[in-house]
């Protein structure tokens, strides 16, 4: 029997970026084979902590994160010879990930139905900006674009008369990266059952309108999103964020709860509000909500967070403070639940690896292992299908890899 579920499975990730990269780290974590392979000059994962919007760091932490665990082959696809290597490596591969769109794939010889009849039964995985189909499936773009700006996200978090609120870089790529890991684990599933490979596809936007999904869902239905947003000027009090004295805000989640909502104004030893014929029935408190929630603003004020972070405990009630990311670093239901990890490995360059959030009791993980440097398993992979010594020095000195 083999150590880990996906020993034995082997995966090409041809993908680039975040999205379905991670897709194929995923695989790597639970014991495939993943050979990923790079451009000559090396994948932008690799410098993407240089962009002005990520935190600055000396060490490659999205290469570390979405990296790890792979081996490593740099191969000039624009080549015959590259395509050729491709070629060969998909024959061999259960799984096969990209995220190139349709056109590039399609001069590069990469699309499902090239490649399927060298390997029939493997699973052909797909990243697109917005989907296989459509008048756009040629076109480019990042979660920025498709999943936040397209899907209509963008626009539904911004505030009163503000603009648009954009994405933090990458936000919508790992959910993606789920969804993606999630299709090629059913396809694999289904394959098993059936013998049958397959194509897997998702796209940014489509993942887009599933995280705001709440409220798509209801305007295709044909709800009023107009009256949406004019209700989101009105919040409930009890699903408010709120400031406290030390500068740091709380969010409340107790919506219609009568329960919950008495409990919170003891603990606010703010009771005799409900005297108030304003706020003296569960109806009359949405109806003056906007009333209600600066009373309670006005209270909240009054002390530091973790003071009332203490009071709210004695009432079990659904109320937490905002966080920092810098936060996460001593957070200890974070560490305790391995949602980030110390890596066993000396060379892996961060102290703490941010890890997927799949966890299973019965399928352990492989320990994190530094990703590959440039071209670090060339030879080796191409001596697996069949290059000689001679034959890979070659393409050495061609730049085929």
């Amino acid at each position: 029997m083999s150590t880990y579920l996906f020993s034995g499975l082997k995966v090409i990730d041809a993908a680039t970026v975040i999205a379905a990269p991670a897709a194929a780290m995923m695989l790597a974590d639970f014991g495939a084979d993943v050979i990923k392979i790079e451009p000559p000059n090396g994948d932008m994962l690799r410098i993407i902590k240089d962009v002005p919007e990520t935190p600055e760091s000396a060490d490659d932490y999205m290469w570390q994160m979405d990296g790890h665990g792979k081996r490593g082959i740099t191969l000039d696809l624009k080549q015959p010879e590259g395509i050729e290597i491709l070629r060969k490596l998909v024959s061999e591969c259960d799984v096969f990930i990209t995220n190139q769109p349709y056109s590039v794939r399609e001069s590069l010889g990469m699309t499902y139905e090239v490649l399927r009849p060298l390997r029939p039964n493997m699973i052909y995985a797909s990243l697109t900006a917005y989907g296989e189909n459509g008048p756009d499936r040629a076109t480019k773009g990042f979660d920025q674009l498709a999943y936040w700006a397209r899907s209509g996200l963008m626009d539904l978090m911004r505030g009163d008369d503000n603009p648009p609120i954009q994405g933090l870089s990458g936000m919508g790529d790992h959910p993606t990266g789920v969804a993606i890991y999630a299709g090629i684990v059913t396809a694999l599933l289904h394959r098993e059952k059936t013998g049958e490979g397959g194509m897997v596809h998702t796209s940014l936007l489509a993942n887009g309108l599933w995280s705001c999904s709440a409220i798509a869902q209801g305007v295709l239905a044909g709800g009023n999103g107009t009256q949406f947003r004019e209700n989101r000027k009105s919040m409930p009090a009890m699903f408010r964020v709120y400031q406290c004295a030390d500068d740091r805000w709380l969010q409340l989640n107790m919506v219609r709860n009568e329960e919950l909502l008495s409990l919170f104004l003891a603990a606010i030893e703010a009771s005799e509000l409900f005297s108030d014929d304003r706020f003296n029935s569960m109806m009359r408190i949405h109806e003056n909500r906007v009333p209600f929630g600066d009373e309670i603003a006005k209270i909240l004020l009054q002390k530091d967070s973790n003071t009332w972070l203490d009071i709210f405990s004695n009432y079990d009630l659904p109320i937490y403070r905002i966080a920092t990311v810098d936060e996460k670093v001593s957070d200890i239901q974070v560490l305790s639940n391995n949602m980030a990890i110390e890596p066993s490995d000396p060379e892996m360059g961060v102290n703490l690896l941010l890890k997927h959030p799949i966890q299973i009791t019965s399928v352990p993980q492989v320990e994190a292992k530094r990703p590959p440097k440039p071209g670090e398993h060339g030879e080796e992979i191409l001596r697996e299908i069949g290059y000689t010594r001679e034959q890979i020095e070659q393409l050495q000195e061609d730049g085929i890899i």
